[in-house]
C-alpha cells in the first residue's frame, strides 16, 4: 500500500501558490522518497475582494487569509499551511505553531509608477498614426523620471495602497500626497497604474514581486512576463518605509503534536529568519495590532546579537524605536520596543 501523500495547503492567488511551489520544491529535494501534494482553498479574504483593507473593520474577521487553511490542519485535511507571514495572526489557534521561516526575501517595498519618455513617444506614434484619437485616456495619463525618490515626485501626486502602514509612512515623508486605495494582486495593481490617469503610482513588497518572477533592471524598467508597457519602479529605503511584520518571509504552519511533519518542516527553516520575524511578531503582539495594523518593523542578526527598528502610526504622533539583545532573547526585544511605543 502506498504511503499517503503530506498535503501542503494554500490560497489560489499567484503568490500563494508560487510560494507553496517553492516549498514544495524545497520538501521534495529534502525528501525524494515522500509524496508531497498541495491543495488549494479559498479563504475569507479572497472573497471579499471590495472589503476595505485600508483601516481596521472589526466587521472583518481576524484571520482573513489563514482561517479556512488553520481549519483544514485542525481538521486533518492537511499536514501544513504556506503562509506569507505577514498575514498570519500573531496568536494562533490552540493546537497550532509557527514551525519554520526559510530564508527571506527583500524586505523592501517599491513605488511603482509611469515612465514619462514612454508615454512621450506613445504620443508621437499616436499623432502620427491613422488611429490618432483613439486611444482614450493616454493624454490623462502622466509619467515622471527613472529613479525618482519620493521626496522627487511633484507635489499632489496620487498614489493608491490599501495598506494604512504605507499611508501614513508616504504620508510621514511627503504630506502633500493624496492617497486612494487599491486591490487586488501584483499584476492588477500594475496595470490599473499603467492605465488610469487617477493613479500616478502604487507601492508594493519586493518580495511579492521577486516570487512572481518580476524583477527591476538597472535602468528603472521592470522585467517579467504580462509586465505591463511604460512602467518604472524605484526601490524604498527602510528610511523611507519600513515593512509590515513579517515582510518576505513565508511562514510554514503544522500542528504542535505532529512531531513527523515537524522534523520535515525544520529541514527548511532558516534560524536567522525566524529569530528575525520572532522579534518582529512580538512586538506587533505587544502593540495589539494584526496584519493591518498601521505599525511597521525590522529586525536583522548580526554578531550573535538581534537588532531591531519600529514605527508607529497609531497615534497623531509617530513614535520610532529600536533596540538590539541577544538573539535569545528575540521575543523580549520585540516586548520592549512594543512597551516603549504604546
Amino acid at each position: 500500500m502506498a504511503e499517503k501523500p503530506i498535503i501542503i495547503c494554500t490560497r489560489g492567488s499567484a503568490l500563494a501558490l508560487a510560494q507553496s511551489n517553492l516549498i514544495a520544491a524545497l520538501c521534495r529535494a529534502a525528501f525524494p522518497k515522500l509524496r508531497f501534494e498541495l491543495k488549494i482553498i479559498k479563504t475569507t479574504g479572497d472573497k471579499l475582494q471590495k472589503a476595505s483593507m485600508a483601516k481596521t473593520d472589526p466587521s472583518l474577521p481576524k484571520g482573513l487569509f489563514t482561517k479556512e487553511l488553520e481549519v483544514a490542519l485542525v481538521k486533518g485535511h492537511a499536514d501544513l499551511a504556506v503562509h506569507s507571514l505577514k498575514d498570519l495572526p500573531t496568536d494562533l489557534p490552540p493546537g497550532l505553531i509557527l514551525a519554520a521561516t526559510p530564508k527571506r526575501e527583500d524586505v523592501r517595498d517599491v513605488l511603482i509608477y509611469r515612465d514619462a519618455a514612454y508615454l512621450e513617444n506613445l504620443k508621437l506614434k499616436t499623432q502620427n498614426s491613422k488611429l490618432e484619437g483613439r486611444t482614450p485616456g493616454q493624454s490623462e495619463l502622466r509619467g515622471f523620471k527613472p529613479h525618482l525618490k519620493l521626496k522627487d515626485f511633484p507635489k499632489g501626486v496620487t498614489i493608491a495602497t490599501s495598506s494604512t502602514r504605507r499611508k501614513q509612512s508616504l504620508l510621514a515623508v511627503r504630506p502633500d500626497l493624496k492617497i486612494v486605495e487599491i486591490r487586488g494582486n501584483v499584476s492588477t495593481r500594475m496595470q490599473k497604474v499603467a492605465g488610469r490617469g487617477e493613479i500616478d503610482a502604487t507601492v508594493l513588497a519586493l518580495a511579492g514581486m521577486k516570487r512572481l518572477n518580476f524583477d527591476l533592471n538597472r535602468d528603472g524598467t521592470i522585467k517579467g512576463d504580462a509586465v505591463p508597457d511604460g512602467l518604472l519602479a524605484t526601490v524604498l529605503g527602510l528610511d523611507e518605509m519600513l515593512p509590515c511584520v513579517g515582510q518576505g518571509a513565508i511562514g510554514i504552519e503544522i500542528r504542535a503534536d505532529d512531531e513527523r511533519i515537524a522534523k520535515i518542516v525544520e529541514r527548511l527553516n532558516h534560524a536567522d529568519t525566524f529569530h528575525a520575524v520572532t522579534a518582529e511578531r512580538a512586538f506587533l503582539r505587544g502593540m495589539g495590532g494584526g496584519c493591518q495594523s498601521p505599525v511597521g518593523a525590522h529586525a536583522e542578526i548580526s554578531g550573535g546579537k538581534i537588532s531591531l527598528q519600529a514605527i508607529s502610526f497609531r497615534d497623531e504622533t509617530v513614535k520610532r524605536g529600536e533596540g538590539k539583545k541577544p538573539i535569545a532573547e528575540a521575543a523580549e526585544l520585540g516586548e520592549q520596543i512594543a512597551a516603549e511605543l504604546k
